[in-house]
């Protein structure tokens, strides 16, 4: 219609000069009878100048056209992207096995689901426990169930027969994953195990932050996990805060179909976590991790015999306070943009002794930086801070840049080693 409209007007524009040439001519004419001897060499200028115009108004409308499909065709992608997106799906797969209590962890997501068609929930089970399934198949349409066919004896090294429990998860996983992108062909999945509750933003983090995953090719999770994440150690008037990290946190984060494409034919048979931190698996990618974590774990039973829970998961803070994370600009945590302004204001900040952090002897407001240097100084301070002090291939939990970034007594503090880092050495693993 928009197309038909301009040819009609330009059309009209190319008649009405020429009628307006023509009456100049016969004006011409009459005033100069005298020179009639010129009347056959104007009569020739003003045929090509009409000429000339008829070319211009043709390539006006040429060009007219050209805009107008061109805008047309732009038109109708935006709309395509637009359906792609309301038809997009992000389901969240949910991993059991014999914990009834699957029942907490899938209330919360229930309870916090904001659309069941665009946020599916999954339930992979594992172990062939009845009263674990009956649990699940109790939430009828709210959920999909589907099980682990494979429950056959796993043969592990005599020296790892007590661990059998990481080879059974990491087979689990590696099936479960498997259904998810090749059978239900899901372009990108959520990942949660039966002991996790999540936060009221919990989807909105993800939906969020998942146009970031998806764009920044040095990414390659995101997760709703802190490590770090303690009450007093975090700032809970800042539940917006987002972070890169070149450690993998896991307890719920999202991945693509595109990097389960590069790992599932080396997909390992026991401790699929350490695996996945591996520098030959990271390749120097990060994932992206909240200040206040959306999950918080109360399986204080496990494979993992509670290791780390009575010290330091149970403190976890879950974040209580929505946050609009689909609204926000979030181009920040790109990389180039992140790294650049991360380094200088980490670099920038004051350093000061653990000591005087925590008598609070610090006479000037903002961050502030403690440095270390050694493997043995690093595990020293973290452990008077009540952080994190192990490393996995070499990174610290919350890491970035060899950098662990908390809080303290309200005040952000960068653990940071000297600025002439040179990359993580694997061996303080």
């Amino acid at each position: 219609m928009r197309l038909k409209r301009t040819n009609l007007i330009l059309g009209s524009f190319m008649v009405i000069w020429a009628l307006v040439l023509y009456f100049a001519f016969l004006t011409h004419l009459t005033n100069t009878n005298e020179n009639n001897g010129n009347v056959d060499k104007q009569i020739m200028m003003l045929e090509q100048g009409i000429s000339e115009q008829f070319k211009i108004n043709n390539d006006m409308i040429h060009d007219a056209r050209r805009f107008l499909e061109r805008k047309k065709t732009q038109g109708d992608a935006v709309a395509g992207k637009q359906k792609d997106f309301q038809d997009f799906k992000l389901p969240i797969l949910v991993f059991a096995c014999n914990r009834v209590s699957v029942s907490k962890c899938l209330d919360r997501l229930i309870q916090y689901r904001p659309d069941p068609d665009k946020f599916p929930i999954i339930v992979s089970q594992d172990c062939n426990h009845e009263e674990t399934t009956e649990t699940i198949k109790r939430y009828g349409s709210q959920v999909s169930l589907i099980q682990q066919p494979d429950q056959s004896d796993i043969q592990v090294p005599p020296k790892e027969k007590k661990f059998k429990g990481y080879f059974k998860i990491a087979r689990h996983y590696g099936w479960a994953l498997n259904q998810m992108f090749f059978n239900f062909n899901f372009s990108t999945v959520i990942v949660v195990e039966d002991d996790l509750e999540v936060a009221p933003d919990f989807f909105e983090y993800f939906l969020g932050t998942y146009h970031i995953l998806m764009r920044d090719a040095s990414l390659w999770c995101i997760s709703a996990w802190n490590d770090n994440g303690k009450e007093g150690l975090v700032n809970e008037d800042r539940p917006e805060l987002l972070y890169r990290t070149d450690f993998f946190p896991g307890l719920g984060w999202m991945l693509t179909k595109s990097l389960w494409l590069e790992l599932y034919t080396k997909w390992p048979r026991a401790y699929w976590d350490d695996w996945i931190r591996d520098p030959m698996q990271r390749k120097g990618r990060a994932c992206i991790r909240p200040e206040l974590s959306r999950t918080r774990t109360f399986g204080k039973t496990g494979v993992s015999n509670g290791m780390f829970y009575e010290k330091h998961l149970k403190y976890i803070k879950l974040n209580e306070k929505f946050v609009p994370f689909t609204k926000m600009n979030l181009s920040s945590l790109t990389k180039d943009a992140y790294d650049k302004d991360f380094i200088r204001d980490v670099y920038q900040s004051v350093i000061v002794s653990y000591q005087e952090l925590k008598d609070g002897k610090i006479a000037h407001d903002g961050p502030v930086r403690i440095i270390y240097r050694t493997k043995e100084e690093y595990k020293l301070i973290t452990k008077k801070l009540g952080l994190m002090d192990d490393f996995k291939s070499g990174v610290p939990r919350t890491a970035y840049k060899g950098i662990v970034t908390f809080h303290y007594n309200g005040r952000m503090v960068h653990l940071a080693p000297n600025l002439n880092w040179k990359g993580y050495d694997i061996t303080w693993s």
